[in-house]
């Protein structure tokens, strides 16, 4: 029943992780192979993946604000 329950939750992260990839200009594919692997543990890993690419390109000394 675990084990189920792990495959299910890996393919929607995974398909969760592609189009948040997707949309912030990551490899979608290697991240949607990674979420198939690790599930929800690659998310603290992405999220700061996602936040260097945003801070590489807009530049260290610039601001941003999100609503």
């Amino acid at each position: 029943m675990t084990v189920i329950a792990y495959l299910m939750c890996s393919v929607v992260f995974s398909a969760l992780y592609y189009v948040q990839a997707y949309k912030s200009g990551l490899t979608a594919k290697k991240w949607a192979l990674a979420g198939l692997a690790f599930g929800p543990m690659l998310y603290p890993l992405f999220k700061s993946r996602q936040r260097f690419k945003l801070i590489r390109s807009r530049g260290f000394n610039s601001s941003f604000m999100r609503a």
